[in-house]
C-alpha cells in the first residue's frame, strides 16, 4: 500500500478509536493495538517528512461531544512521550534528578482552588478544551473541598476507580452494558449528568503535578507533590530517582503491580528540576519534561485448544480461548476473552493454533497474535446452555455477534436464579450475579437443584479465571448449609409472580407441607388473610405449569426442610400488621422483632397504609417520614414496651 495511502488510512482508525474512548468512554482496541498503530504512524510520518492534516501524532485526546460546559484549559495539556526500554529511559535522564511515579490508569482532571475553596474541575477533554465536572468532582472521595493555602491554586491529577469497586459496579450491571475496564467505568462515572452517579461508586483523585500556586516558589517536582499532599490531596506514590538508581526503582514498581488495588499502565518519569524541565518547551505532541514507561508485554507462545461460547443473560454468546497454560507476570493462565464473532474471525481463529498470549496492563490475559490463522474454528448452530439455535447479528459499528434465539434459554433467566440465593430466599451466600452469570454461562446451571451439584463441575470451576481451589471451597460449603431451611424460604425462592416473603410465610403457617402448597386451589389462597385473588392465580398458575412443578420437586430433593414453627394464633397480635421504624432495644435487632411477631401470627410491612395496624416507634415524636404518615392515617404509634404489653 502506498505509504501516503496507509497514513491517511491510520489516521482515519486511529480518529475513531480516540472519539469513541475520549467521548464514550468505550473502547474500541486495546491499548496495545493503539499503540502499534500509532507507531506505525509516527515511523511512516518521519520516513516520509509528511504530515496530514489532522494527524493523530498532532492531537491529543479528541474533540469533546457531550452537554457538559465547555472549558478552554490555560495551558495545552499534551501527551508525554513514550518508550517501553529502560535503557533509553536512563538514557533521556541523563545526568539530572527525576521524580519516578506512577501512570495512573483514569480520567486526568484540572482542578482550580481560590481563597482555599474548590472553584473548578475540568478534564482533560481534548488538550485544549476540557469539560466542566465541577459538581460531579464534589463527590470524588479523596478530594478536598476546602484546603488551607488560600492564593490562586491549579492542579493536575487523576480521579481513578479501584478493582474492587469496578467488579462490584459490573456485578449490577446488565451483560451487554458491562465496563471492560476501571478506566472506562471511571470515565463514564465523573463525565455523567448526575452527580448522584458519582457519590453512589467509589472514584478516587490521585494529584500528580502542581501547574500554578501564587507565591510557592519550591523548584523540586518531589517536593511540590509533598507539599500538595500536606494541603490534604490524596498525592501519586514516586520516588527520587537519578541515572545510577532508575533501573532498580522502575524493577521495585513491576514486583509490586500484582498487588495493586489500583489500574495503573506504566510509570511516569518527570525531571525534578522544575524550571529547567519547563525551559526545554515541548514537540507539538509532547513536553521534553518528562517521559512515559509503558511496561514490555511479557509473551509467551501456546496452542488454542478449545473455544468455550459463555452465555449471558441477554443471549449474547462470548467466546473463550482455551489454550494450554503458560506462564506470564508470575501467574499462570489458560483462558482469555476473545470478545465477540468479529474478533474470532479478525484472528483467523482455529482449533490448534499457535497464540502467542500475553498480559493487557500486567492483568488481563489477551491474545496478541495468532500466528497460524488456520481460520477452522466452526462457528454454534447451537447454545451451549440450552441447545437451541443460535444467530449472528451485526451492530451499527458493523460489530458480528453472535446469539441464542431461545427465549426459555436459562442463561436469559440470571434474574430468577439470583432472586434463589437472596438472604431471604435460599440463602447461598457468597454467589454474585457475576458468578452466577459464569455458571449459567458455563452451563453448570440450567435449573435450582443445579446449585446442590456444583462438585461435578469442581475441576473446571478451579482452572477458571478468577475462581481456584479456595473460591469452590466456600461455595459449596455455602451451598451444603443453604441444605436445611425452612419451607417458606423455599416457597419464596422460586420467584413466583407477586408471592413475596411475607406472603410465602403466611401461606406456609396455614398449610406446612410441601405436598399441601403444590395443590392449592384459589378458593383456599384467598381464605388466607392478606392473599387477594391476583395473589392466589398467580400462585395457582405457577404450581399447574408442568416443568415448574418438576423443578420444585427435583430442588425439593435436595433439602432438608425443618417444620414450620406453630403460631399462636390466640394472641392479641395474630392478624395484625406493624411496621417498625428507628432503632430497637429491647430485641438484637428489627430482624428479631420481626420474627417474633410472626411467630405470634403477626405481619411486618415495610410501609405505612391503611392496613397497618401499628407503627412501632421508639421516638413517637419523630419527624420521620413513617411517623407523619401513620399520624396521618390514624395508625397508633406506639413504643417496645408497649408492643411487649401488647403481646402479653
Amino acid at each position: 500500500m502506498d505509504k501516503k495511502k496507509r497514513m491517511a488510512e491510520l489516521n482515519e482508525i486511529l480518529s475513531k478509536a480516540a472519539d469513541s474512548y475520549y467521548n464514550t468512554g468505550v473502547e474500541i482496541m486495546s491499548d496495545h493495538e493503539y499503540d502499534e498503530l500509532y507507531d506505525e504512524l509516527e515511523r511512516l510520518e518521519k520516513e516520509t517528512g509528511i504530515i496530514l492534516s489532522g494527524s493523530r501524532t498532532q492531537k491529543v485526546g479528541f474533540e469533546v461531544a457531550s452537554s457538559l460546559k465547555k472549558i478552554k484549559h490555560t495551558s495545552r495539556m499534551l501527551s508525554l512521550e513514550k518508550t517501553k526500554s529502560v535503557e533509553e529511559l536512563t538514557s533521556w535522564l541523563g545526568n539530572n534528578e527525576g521524580f519516578l511515579s506512577w501512570k495512573l490508569d483514569g480520567l486526568t482532571l484540572v482542578l482550580t482552588y481560590d481563597n482555599g475553596e474548590l472553584t473548578q474541575a475540568v478534564t482533560r477533554g481534548n488538550g485544549e478544551i476540557g469539560e466542566d465536572i465541577t459538581a460531579n468532582a464534589r463527590h470524588i472521595k479523596e478530594l478536598p473541598l476546602k484546603i488551607s493555602f488560600t492564593g490562586h491554586l491549579v492542579i493536575r491529577g487523576e480521579a481513578i476507580m479501584l478493582y474492587k469497586d469496578f467488579e462490584k459496579v459490573n456485578e449490577q450491571t446488565e451483560e451487554g452494558s458491562k465496563y471492560k475496564n476501571p478506566r472506562n467505568l471511571c470515565v463514564g462515572t465523573v463525565r455523567n449528568l448526575d452527580p448522584k452517579v458519582t457519590a453512589e461508586r467509589n472514584i478516587y483523585f490521585y494529584a500528580f503535578n502542581l501547574v500554578s500556586a501564587d507565591g510557592y516558589e519550591n523548584n523540586s517536582f518531589m517536593s511540590r507533590i509533598e507539599w500538595l499532599s500536606s494541603l490534604g490531596f490524596q498525592t501519586v506514590y514516586g520516588v527520587k530517582v537519578n541515572s545510577s538508581t532508575l533501573a532498580d526503582a522502575v524493577e521495585k514498581f513491576e514486583k509490586s503491580i500484582a498487588e495493586n488495588e489500583f489500574p495503573s499502565d506504566g510509570l511516569v518519569l518527570i525531571l525534578d528540576d522544575v524550571a529547567y524541565g519547563i525551559s526545554l518547551g515541548s514537540t507539538a505532541h509532547a513536553p521534553r519534561n518528562g517521559m512515559a514507561f509503558k511496561w514490555k508485554d511479557e509473551t509467551a507462545d501456546t496452542i488454542l485448544r478449545e473455544v468455550e461460547w459463555s452465555a449471558s443473560r441477554t443471549g449474547l454468546l462470548n467466546p473463550v480461548a482455551i489454550f494450554d497454560p503458560v506462564e506470564l507476570e508470575g501467574t499462570t493462565v489458560s483462558r482469555a476473552s476473545v470478545h465477540n464473532l468479529s474478533e474470532v474471525r479478525k484472528k483467523q481463529l482455529g482449533i490448534g493454533d499457535t497464540l502467542s498470549i500475553f498480559k493487557a496492563n500486567m492483568i488481563i490475559p489477551q491474545i496478541l497474535e495468532n500466528k497460524t490463522c488456520s481460520d477452522n474454528l466452526a462457528i454454534p448452530t447451537e447454545c451451549p446452555v440450552c441447545n437451541g439455535e443460535t444467530e449472528i447479528k451485526v451492530s451499527d459499528g458493523d460489530v458480528e455477534t453472535l446469539y441464542c434465539t431461545n427465549r426459555q434459554c436459562p442463561a436469559k433467566h440470571i434474574g430468577k436464579f439470583e432472586h434463589f440465593v437472596q438472604r431471604d430466599a435460599m440463602n447461598i451466600v457468597g454467589l454474585s450475579t457475576a458468578t452466577i452469570e459464569d455458571f449459567v454461562g458455563e452451563g453448570f446451571i440450567r435449573k435450582y437443584s443445579d446449585f446442590y451439584h456444583l462438585d461435578r463441575y469442581r475441576e473446571k470451576i478451579t482452572a477458571m479465571d478468577g475462581y481456584g481451589e479456595r473460591s469452590y471451597q466456600k461455595i459449596q460449603e455455602s451451598v451444603e448449609t443453604s441444605r436445611k431451611t425452612e419451607l417458606s424460604r423455599v416457597l419464596y425462592s422460586l420467584g413466583i409472580t407477586n408471592i413475596g416473603s411475607a406472603a410465602s410465610k403466611l401461606i406456609c403457617r396455614k398449610y406446612p407441607t410441601a405436598e399441601q402448597l403444590e395443590k392449592l386451589t384459589v378458593e383456599e389462597l384467598v381464605e388466607i388473610d392478606k392473599i387477594g385473588n391476583v395473589l392466589a392465580n398467580d400462585y395457582v398458575e405457577y404450581f399447574a405449569d408442568e416443568k415448574n412443578l418438576e423443578e420444585f420437586h427435583e430442588l425439593l430433593n435436595e433439602l432438608e426442610i425443618a417444620e414450620t414453627a406453630a403460631v399462636d394464633e390466640s394472641s392479641e397480635i395474630s392478624g395484625k400488621t406493624f411496621v417498625i421504624t428507628g432503632s430497637v432495644t429491647m430485641w438484637k435487632n428489627r430482624n428479631e422483632l420481626k420474627a417474633y411477631i410472626e411467630s405470634l401470627g403477626g405481619n411486618v410491612s415495610g410501609s405505612v397504609s391503611g392496613k397497618t395496624d401499628y407503627l412501632i416507634n421508639n421516638d413517637s415524636m419523630s419527624n420521620s417520614t413513617k411517623n407523619k404518615k401513620a399520624k396521618e392515617l390514624g395508625v397508633k404509634i406506639i413504643t417496645e414496651e408497649e408492643f411487649k404489653q401488647l403481646a402479653e
